[in-house]
């Protein structure tokens, strides 16, 4: 084994020291004040409140203890004690600052207490001075990293150590050996105090997210519920349609080809809708959209709505722009597609066969989408009229229009129609792209 030589030794030192001067010159980047986060305004004021007391009790006395007891002239013990005691606010916020400020402020009061002539003691400091400094530790181990509290420990260590060399204490006398050992102490205390302050605010913490937990878990089973009901309910009656509507030209003898197709058009459209309320279902029943694998309908599908809708005895026009300057976000591309969607069918459900028009332009950064319709050619009973309530189909296209930022005008016209205008802007706020 290789005996370390004096270099290493040097070496090794030069490197201690080097540590130690970075730990007590890298304070942490919180500013915050002592007690700063609480709820409670005395709370947050009872450091301040501490500092103040402390200060009001330990000036008096420090200055009248090295007058009185270590013979120094009165500006300059005033000097020092004011020095020792005033960081205790700077503690507050720096602390390890304020600890520097009291280290050093020691070390000068030791060399000159050292050598007063009027002084026989063997303690260089008075116990005003000491009470401060260990307050100032306190601040420090409740606001610094344990390497910092290691190192401020160690510099205490040296700084007993550089009184010796002054003079004072004498070797071996116990008042070093007592600094240490309650500088020690103090730092271990707020070192512990400071650890179980931050267990209890990880397990605050850990109960919020369990919390949250549970409430994301209601959730998910409400919506598995919800999911339930609409395939029970909605998809049961979708399918016995479709397959009503699709088997009615074998079931039903000379049935005229017309009919035949009418047949074909509504078993299709109901397996379409089928499709998306299966997908609705995926995604109520999953914790994310990605359950939804088919894309959503958009502006390209509007000529097949349309054409879905002159089927079904409404002579409906759809005019496009020739192309569109930008890309659509996807939910201004959903949007406009279930704004049509919405406003055809009620066409269809309260003013069958009324003429209608749907358009799509470009403004600037917007799209605006108008469909209007002309009164029916002869007062009808809407084929919602036996049905029990009322839709929700004006207050889902304001939900949409609302969720990009957008603007929707619908109302009567004076001739008898009905119309619905919205403005979708082009550069939505941020938002999911799915709605």
């Amino acid at each position: 084994m290789k005996t370390p030589t004096e270099a290493d030794v040097r070496a090794y030192a030069l490197r201690q020291l080097r540590t130690l001067r970075h730990h007590l010159t890298t304070p942490s980047g919180d500013h915050t004040p002592l007690l700063g986060t609480s709820r409670r305004g005395w709370v947050r004021r009872l450091p301040y409140v501490l500092a103040a007391l402390l200060q009001t009790g330990l000036i008096p006395s420090g200055i009248a203890a090295l007058v009185n007891f270590y013979g120094l002239d009165l500006p300059v013990a005033a000097a020092l004690t004011i020095a020792q005691t005033t960081p205790l606010f700077l503690a507050i916020t720096r602390p390890l600052a304020a600890w520097w400020i009291s280290a050093a402020t020691l070390v000068v009061t030791a060399g000159i207490t050292a050598r007063h002539h009027h002084f026989h003691g063997s303690w260089p400091w008075t116990a005003p001075m000491i009470i401060a400094y260990v307050v100032l530790l306190l601040a420090l181990a409740l606001r610094e990293s344990r390497a910092t509290l290691v190192a401020a420990w160690v510099a205490t260590v040296l700084l007993t150590a550089l009184t010796t060399t002054l003079g004072l204490p004498r070797s071996g006398d116990a008042t070093t050996v007592l600094l240490i050992a309650l500088s020690g102490a103090v730092l271990l205390l707020g070192w512990a105090v400071r650890d179980r302050a931050e267990a209890r605010r990880l397990l605050t913490e850990q109960e919020h997210i369990s919390e949250a937990e549970r409430e994301r878990r209601t959730l998910l089973e409400e919506r598995a519920r919800i999911a339930r009901e609409l395939h029970d309910v909605v998809a049961h009656h979708m399918s016995v349609i479709a397959v009503q509507a699709a088997s009615a030209p074998y079931r039903i003898a000379d049935v005229p080809p017309e009919a035949a197709e009418e047949f074909g058009t509504i078993a299709g459209t109901a397996r379409e809708s089928l499709a998306e309320m299966r997908r609705l279902l995926g995604v109520l029943r999953s914790e994310d959209s990605a359950a939804e694998k088919a894309p959503q309908p958009g502006i390209p599908r509007l000529a097949q709505l349309v054409e879905t809708v002159r089927r079904a005895g409404v002579p409906a026009e759809l005019t496009l722009p020739a192309e569109l300057p930008r890309p659509v976000p996807p939910a201004v591309d959903l949007s406009a597609y279930r704004i049509v969607q919405e406003a055809l069918a009620n066409v269809v459900r309260h003013a069958p066969g009324a003429r209608t028009w749907v358009s799509l332009a470009v403004d600037g950064p917007a799209l605006l989408v108008t469909v209007v319709n002309a009164p029916p050619p002869q007062r009808t009973e809407s084929l919602e009229a036996a049905v029990e309530g009322t839709g929700h189909g004006l207050a889902g296209m304001r939900e949409r229009v609302r969720l990009v930022d957008g603007r929707l005008d619908t109302g009567p016209l004076p001739d008898g129609g009905f119309k619905v205008a919205a403005v979708l802007p082009l550069d939505p706020p941020d938002q999911p792209d799915q709605p």
